[in-house]
Formats: structure tokens, sequence, C-alpha cells
């Protein structure tokens, strides 16, 4: 439209036509400026409430009140020159799926990160298996999570990978249960393997818990023996569970030792032709 020429009748025509479109705007940012403030504060106490750092608080409140701010901005606009926005935000919405394409395992990673720093599934220092990886966590990054497997490795694991594979958090469970199988001579009493047993394990194992209580049950007639599997519940508050297994393992083969329960083995002989 050629402004130059219009006469003053229609200046006036198209500053009132204007004047309702610019209050409306105006009315638009005011009403996302609040809205972004009041969502601001709603994250920050979320947030406070699930004892998350600082820091990614203040990038939630971040991307929430500025991501609220722009939407206002776009409607705004959007009430001055209707259409004319639209078909902006259409041209960069093409750019924008090109780059989408191109940096998709970057923006995978990062918002698998933040949902994990929100929804909290482990922390720094718990003791976690994911993708096949198993150890502690060092840290918790927007790009990745990196562990320190239980042989002394460092691995850093894409957060997508993190999020979209079942994670076993051994840190949150205050409970685990132990078990190992031992073999006894097939004519031993196994009501008295039953009973040193249990007493064993009861008196000699850290952590030991009598609810539920510890199980012996005989499983299997193998070659040479009966085998039976003992089971037992831990505090890992009060002891790791390789330690408790090693406790109960060598617990057991000492009172066993004592009390002339036989654990035998595979003899073989070897017959040497005469030459």
């Amino acid at each position: 439209m050629n402004l130059s020429n219009l006469n003053f009748d229609e200046w006036i025509n198209k500053i009132v036509d204007f004047l309702p479109r610019l209050g409306l705007s105006l009315i638009v940012l005011l009403i996302a400026y609040w809205i972004a403030r009041v969502l601001k504060r709603h994250v920050r106490r979320a947030m406070e409430r699930r004892k998350l750092d600082q820091e990614l608080i203040v990038l939630l409140e971040m991307l929430t009140q500025w991501g609220t701010l722009t939407l206002g901005i776009v409607v705004a606009v959007e009430q001055i020159a209707p259409g004319r926005f639209s078909s902006l935000i259409a041209g960069l919405g093409v750019a924008g799926i090109t780059i989408g394409f191109a940096l998709q395992d970057v923006a995978k990673n990062f918002i698998a990160g933040l949902l994990l720093l929100i929804q909290q599934p482990f922390e720094i220092g718990d003791n976690i298996e994911v993708v096949s990886y198993g150890g502690t966590v060092l840290e918790i990054s927007l790009r990745s999570t990196t562990l320190r497997t239980w042989d002394g490795r460092h691995v850093i694991i894409p957060n997508a990978e993190v999020y979209l594979n079942p994670i076993i958090n051994f840190s949150a469970a205050p409970r685990r249960r132990i078990e190992f199988t031992v073999g006894v001579a097939p004519d031993s009493d196994l009501s008295k393997v039953t009973r040193v047993a249990l007493k064993t394990l009861t008196e000699n194992v850290a952590g030991i818990l009598q609810e539920p209580a510890p199980q012996i049950v005989f499983s299997n007639f193998g070659d040479f023996t009966i085998d039976f599997t003992a089971y037992y519940w831990i505090d890992t508050g009060e002891a790791g569970v390789l330690k408790a297994k090693n406790e109960g393992v060598m617990a057991i083969k000492r009172a066993f030792e004592q009390e002339k329960i036989e654990m035998p083995f595979p003899t073989y002989v070897t017959i040497t032709p005469n030459g």
C-alpha cells in the first residue's frame, strides 16, 4: 500500500482501525508476561520440592518464562499484522525442520537429560545398571550420564539411551536378596545341614535381616551332591552385596568343616596303559 497517496481522512481511518489491534496486542503481551511470571514461580516451587540442583531450576525457569513470552509475542504481532507473521513463521519452520534433522540426536539427548534431572530415577553416587553397563553414577549432564563401572572404567552414555532403556537402581533398594548354591554329600543329614547353615548365616553375615527370614531350599540331585540354595536378605545400608555374599560362603564352608558335613567334588581317575 502506498501511504503517500492517502489523504488526511484516510489516514485517520487507518489509525482508528489500527488502534484496537494495537491495544489488543498490548493486552496479549501483558497477559503473556503475567502468565510467564506465574508459571516461573510454580516451576521453581515444584522443582525445589523435588530438591533439584539450583542450576537446573534456573534453566527450567528460563525455558518456561521465555517460551511463554515467545508465544505471547507471536500472538501479539499476529494481531497487528494478521497473516504476515504466520508466513514468516512458516518460512522459519521449514528452516527449523532442516536444522532439526541435523541436530536431532543433540536435541534428543538434551530433552532426555531434562527428563532425567526432573524425574530423578537415580542420583549422583547411586549404583545403577543401564544399557548393559553397571556402576556408580559420577555425573548427570544435559547431554550424557557418566558411570564408573564395577571394574573401574569411566563410561559416558548419551541420555537418550539411558532414558529409553530399563534402569536398575540398586541404591534405591534398602534391602537386597542374596543367594548362592552349595552341594553336600548325598548321605548327609539334610535337617542338620539346614540347621547349621541357617545358624551360620544369621550369626556371621553383617546386615542380615530376620524378616524375610533366611531360607535353605534343596533343589537338585547332582552327580555327586545334593544341592541347596541359601537365600537371605540384607540391609544395604550396613553391608554391600558382594561383602554379604562373600561372608555367607566363607562362613558356611567353615561351619560345614567343623560339623563334618561333606561338600564333595568330582574325582577323576586317570588310567595309564601299560607300556
